[in-house]
């Protein structure tokens, strides 16, 4: 090839096929490999996010923001820890994260009006999911719960939080059901999940078979608004039929509206 001669171009990329697909998910798909191994970009987006999952589960929950969010909307709330001491006992024993520290139990235990329906809020495995999705959840949720003529107690904020500490909570305020709204295990495609367990007559000793989820609130999944309504709409159900988990039938008309049990509006 001589000076005069023009360099020849490259042959133009193949088109990405999965473009279209990839819209439509978060899901690592067709990433390609270079050599044994990723590309570069894949390889560096995938570190990215494992990080974005460790720093979920460690970040811890602020807690006093979160509380006074929700003094700011008139919404009183309590402040709980769980047995578990700090985080690194948290994470080794679940059994901990499931119970309540004796000054919690002490100070649950304080004579109120029993609530139809507790809500407890958890930084569970991501404290990330409960600050940016918990209030907003709430906002819409809280007052489907009052135009339905439930009772809501305060709101329980709990640090070091599994789903089942919902179950002493609401055995000690003596509600008929609680909704613990709790930050999910991390994954390499979101770290800011939050979930929501309901729990009809919550008390120590009942199985997840017994509990209903609605999963991947968050931007990019289930919108807090769609959240809050399916939550209303299991409760109805609850309510209606006394039970909750896998013996509640979601799809059969309610017979009764979502009062209380006992009738007392």
């Amino acid at each position: 090839m001589t000076e005069s001669e023009p360099v020849p171009l490259p042959a133009p990329a193949q088109p990405d096929r999965w473009a279209h697909l990839r819209r439509h998910t978060d899901a690592r798909i067709a990433l390609g490999h270079a050599g044994s191994g990723l590309p570069t970009a894949a390889h560096l987006a995938f570190q990215a996010a494992h990080a974005q999952a460790r720093d979920a589960v460690h970040t811890p929950l602020d807690a006093a923001a979160l509380l006074a969010a929700l003094e700011e909307r008139g919404w009183p709330a309590v402040p709980v820890t769980s047995a578990a001491p700090d985080r690194a006992a948290y994470l080794k024993r679940p059994d901990l994260g499931r119970q309540l520290s004796e000054e919690s139990q002490r100070r649950l235990s304080e004579p109120v009006r029993a609530p139809d329906v507790v809500l407890v809020v958890g930084d569970g495995l991501s404290g990330t999911a409960v600050q940016a999705n918990a209030v907003a959840v709430l906002e819409a949720l809280i007052p489907k719960l009052q135009a339905a003529g439930l009772r809501v107690g305060p709101v329980v904020v709990a640090e070091q939080a599994r789903v089942a500490l919902g179950d002493p909570v609401g055995a000690l305020l003596q509600a008929r059901a609680s909704v613990v709204l709790i930050g999910e295990r991390p994954g390499l495609s979101a770290a800011d999940s939050l979930g929501l367990y309901l729990t009809w007559e919550p008390r120590p000793g009942r199985e997840d078979s017994e509990r209903n989820c609605i999963s991947n609130v968050r931007v990019g999944g289930l919108a807090p608004t769609a959240a809050a309504a399916q939550a209303a709409a299991l409760l109805t159900a609850m309510f209606a039929q006394r039970r909750s988990g896998i013996l509640l039938d979601s799809a059969a008309p309610a017979t009764s509206p979502a009062l209380p049990s006992d009738g007392v509006p």
